[in-house]
């Protein structure tokens, strides 16, 4: 890291889908603490998040997880040097409860305000360490090839420099953390679809079945809808001919071809764009199969967050917070959420 950049303590705020977060980040990397509430089982009654009940869930947490981020780091409001909130992608009515709650504490606080891209956050969850790590591990090097992946994102972007993105493809339809829900649901799973697939995925074989891998040779672009309709396809299949469902060959079977792709295209790119190293993260990362994949090659070096910074949190909203303040960036009070912000 740049021995130019400051020494600072951020406090991040997550709440763009149904996890509200605080968290505080020393430099970019120290983690001093990290509060979560989350809201599975309440939207596991619907299948799926809803989103005005999440919203909801928002105002009743916010407070209380922000207050105890400073309570377990020691620290106070005065000890804090910027505020990071998520500006977006997620749901408008979720990111305006962590946004507002941030700009109130920055005008209460006379503390600078930063809005940072979701998907920022996910890169930069690989520079967090607890801060009581006696030897904490090198950075990430750039370049950098970022593989993204949750359920509402899979994107390959490389990394040339803090902040500096380029991107290069992303999911034609389905996201892959998308593709886990709805194939869950085919094989009556229950919420959220990507534990349950590999937890019953471990009995099965995953060579049970011959699922279709879009490579979509001469583009950098995923495609999981093909996969998706031909679990579809065989579940009726089975079904019409009075068959039990095989679940665990069928989830095993699904989950190898996500993997393979994932896995497959990601170093290729890594090869063609000569990146230093590879970075995995979001939702999907948490995925022991694909950790599998990934970390069995030798290729490169690759960086895959432990697993409580793969799925939504705010230590990695504070760690990216961090790089802009560091860069010297700073937000307007009037600053909007984005539902639909690009990473690049």
């Amino acid at each position: 890291m740049p021995s130019e950049f400051r020494h600072a303590r951020i406090l991040g705020i997550e709440s763009s889908c149904d996890e509200t977060a605080a968290a505080v980040v020393e430099n970019g990397r120290a983690l001093l603490s990290s509060v979560i509430a989350t809201q599975i089982d309440i939207h596991a009654q619907y299948g799926g998040v809803f989103p005005e009940v999440a919203s909801r869930q928002h105002i009743r947490t916010i407070y209380a997880i922000v207050d105890e981020a400073l309570q377990r780091a020691h620290l106070g409001l005065g000890d804090i040097d910027a505020i990071a909130v998520t500006r977006g992608p997620g749901l408008a009515g979720s990111l305006v409860i962590g946004m507002n709650f941030a700009k109130g504490l920055s005008i209460s606080s006379n503390i600078p305000l930063i809005g940072v891209n979701h998907l920022e956050g996910h890169i930069y969850s690989a520079w967090i360490y607890p801060a009581d790590t006696p030897h904490p591990p090198d950075p990430p090097k750039f370049p950098l090839l970022a593989l993204l992946i949750s359920g509402g994102h899979t994107e390959l972007n490389l990394v040339t420099n803090f902040l500096e993105y380029k991107h290069l493809g992303a999911t034609l339809d389905d996201a892959s953390g998308e593709a886990f829900d709805k194939v869950a649901r085919l094989l009556r799973l229950p919420y959220p679809g990507g534990p349950a697939i590999q937890k019953i995925a471990r009995d099965g074989n995953p060579s049970a079945f011959n699922f279709p891998r879009a490579r979509l040779e001469g583009s950098w672009n995923f495609s999981f809808s093909g996969l998706k309709t031909a679990v579809l396809r065989t579940v009726r299949e089975l079904e019409s001919r009075g068959r039990p469902l095989p679940v665990p060959d069928l989830a095993a079977s699904f989950q190898a071809a996500v993997v393979d792709v994932l896995v497959q295209k990601t170093f290729h790119a890594a090869r063609v764009y000569k990146a230093k190293e590879i970075l995995v993260a979001g939702g999907v990362s948490a995925n022991q199969s694909l950790r599998d994949g990934f970390l069995a090659q030798r290729e490169f070096p690759v960086h895959i967050p432990p697993l409580s910074l793969c799925t939504d949190n705010a230590a990695m909203i504070a760690a990216a917070g961090y790089f802009h303040y560091a860069l010297g960036h700073r937000d307007p009070l009037d600053m909007d959420v984005l539902p639909t912000w690009p990473l690049v």
